[in-house]
């Protein structure tokens, strides 16, 4: 299988995944089934929209490919049928959630060197594609975003992306950085879940009079 194939095969399993997340939140929320739809969809979506609109490219990815919105609007109502069977299924959720984090990373670098960005935002485009979809969900949801705590997330995104911007630099073949950036990004991430990793805290307490 070609990587290009291998990408999009793993872009629709991730919002697939990441609807079907959504969808959950919205449940523990008591949402009603355009609430879930509509959370599966940005949850899904959002991220590639956002960077999108920011760097000015147009159809947005799910008007150019209708389909995608389908998807995600079918695995969030499907997630309402099988609710009950998904927290035996949460670690492979978040296995999911993180190839997801990698696989869109490098899609938004790849939208952002086709539109001949610098480096700095090519980089910022795939984290924006990787975590923004999360935001948005977390967002609606009046959560604090899972990219603004201390989770290695939005971390694995930019080391993602800079070690791909890296790779290309080099001028290494084009399918095994893809492949090899993508393992080693995942591999930090469940690294991350499994150890505790977290980026230091900022806490303030003091009272300004």
């Amino acid at each position: 299988m070609e990587t290009a194939d291998l990408l999009k095969v793993l872009y629709i399993v991730a919002i697939v995944a990441e609807a079907m997340t959504a969808a959950l939140a919205a449940g523990r929320r008591e949402m009603d089934w355009v609430g879930v739809c509509l959370l599966g969809s940005v949850t899904a979506l959002g991220g590639g929209s956002v960077r999108d609109v920011l760097l000015g490219r147009h159809p947005l990815s799910w008007v150019q490919h209708p389909e995608y919105l389908l998807i995600t609007c079918g695995a969030a109502l499907a997630t309402i049928m099988v609710a009950r069977y998904m927290r035996h299924l949460r670690h492979v959720f978040l296995f999911l959630d993180a190839v997801g984090l990698v696989v869109f990373t490098v899609i938004g670098c790849n939208v952002a060197m086709s539109l001949d960005m610098p480096v700095v935002v090519v980089i910022a485009a795939g984290m924006i594609t990787g975590c923004v979809g999360g935001v948005l969900r977390d967002v609606l949801c009046a959560d604090v975003p899972l990219l603004f705590r201390a989770e290695l997330y939005g971390t694995v995104s930019i080391v993602t992306g800079g070690l791909y911007m890296a790779g290309k630099a080099l001028d290494l073949p084009h399918d095994p950085l893809t492949i090899g950036v993508m393992a080693l990004g995942l591999g930090m991430r469940m690294l991350a879940l499994r150890f505790g990793w977290r980026m230091p805290k900022f806490v303030y307490t003091e009272t300004i009079h």
